[in-house]
C-alpha cells in the first residue's frame, strides 16, 4: 500500500551501506537510527517482522469468532503443506498437554529434519526449550502466551532483529521471566516447501519440491493416526542466549511494531 513511503522505501530513506556521518550530511530521513551494525532499514526485511506481530494481535484481538477462545490457535506459512492426520495430531497433543505436560506453553507439529524413520517416530513427542531454528513450524500458541508476549510488546519491537522467531527467542527467559517450554511432533506433520523467498532468490525448483512432498507421503502413509502418543526425550528448558542479526533499528518500524498491540 505504500511502496514510496513508510513503511515501505522511502527514496528519501538512507542507503543501506551508508555511514552515519555521510548519512547525517545527505539529510536522509533516518541518518539517526542504523541497526547496531551500522546498517540502515531495508522495508522487505522489515516486513516479515511487522507482519507476524500484528498477525498474533489481529487472531487474538480481533477476529471475532475467537473471542471468548482461550486454546490453541496453530499458525502456517502459505508454503507449509500439512499431512493427512495433523489436526487428528494436534488434538492428541492437546489431551497430552492435560495431562502429561501441564507448563508446556507452547506445541509444535512441524519440525525442520527430514522424515526418515516416520514410522518409529508417528507417535513420539518430546519437550524441550523454545528455540527458532526448531520449533518455529506449525507452531500453536495459546491466548495465555499470547498475553505473555503482548506483556513484552516494547522488548519485542525494539530488539534489533528483523526476525520474529530469533526475537521471540530473546524473549524467552529475559523478558518472559520463565523459558518458553514447547511439546514437539517428534515426525514432523508440517512439511516446508518453500525453496524460495526472503533468503534465496535463485535455483527455485518448484517441482522438485512436490516430488519430495509425495516421497515423503509414501513412507508416512501407513503410519499416520497413531491412537495415542508416547514422551520419547525430555530436554532440558533454559535460556539460550544468541548473537542479534540486526536490521530493526529504526525508531519508526518501533512504533509502528508498539501500535498494533493498541486497540483502534
Amino acid at each position: 500500500l505504500y511502496p514510496k513511503e513508510f513503511p515501505g522505501q522511502d527514496p528519501r530513506d538512507c542507503p543501506r551501506d551508508i555511514s552515519k556521518d555521510e548519512a547525517r550530511k545527505t539529510g536522509c530521513l533516518n541518518a539517526d537510527h542504523p541497526d547496531s551494525y551500522g546498517h540502515y532499514r531495508e522495508a522487505f526485511i522489515t516486513q516479515t517482522k511487522h507482519h507476524w506481530w500484528w498477525k498474533l494481535h489481529f487472531v487474538w484481538e480481533r477476529v471475532q469468532v475467537l473471542q471468548g477462545y482461550s486454546g490453541f490457535a496453530v499458525f502456517l506459512e502459505e508454503d507449509n503443506y500439512i499431512l493427512p492426520d495433523f489436526f487428528h495430531f494436534y488434538k492428541l497433543m492437546i489431551e497430552f498437554r492435560k495431562t502429561s505436560c501441564q507448563d508446556c506453553d507452547m506445541l509444535a507439529l512441524g519440525n525442520h529434519d527430514s522424515v526418515r524413520d516416520f514410522t518409529g517416530l508417528s507417535n513420539k513427542v518430546l519437550t524441550s526449550g523454545w528455540m527458532s531454528t526448531k520449533h518455529n513450524m506449525g507452531m500453536a500458541i495459546s491466548k495465555e502466551v499470547y498475553y505473555k508476549l503482548m506483556g513484552c510488546s516494547n522488548n519485542f519491537c525494539t530488539y534489533d532483529d528483523y526476525n520474529w522467531d530469533w526475537t521471540l527467542q530473546h524473549l524467552s527467559g529475559t523478558c518472559i521471566s520463565k523459558p518458553l517450554k514447547v511439546l514437539v511432533a517428534q515426525a514432523s506433520r508440517v512439511l516446508h516447501t518453500g525453496d524460495c523467498g526472503l533468503h534465496q532468490k535463485e535455483n527455485c525448483r518448484p517441482e522438485l519440491v512436490s516430488q519430495n512432498v509425495e516421497e515423503s507421503l509414501q513412507k508416512a502413509k501407513d503410519s499416520l493416526f497413531p491412537p495415542r502418543l508416547d514422551l520419547s526425550r525430555v530436554w532440558p528448558v533454559e535460556h539460550k542466549a544468541h548473537m542479534k542479526n540486526g536490521g530493526w533499528g529504526d525508531v519508526r518500524d518501533h512504533v509502528l511494531c508498539n501500535n498494533y498491540s493498541k486497540r483502534l
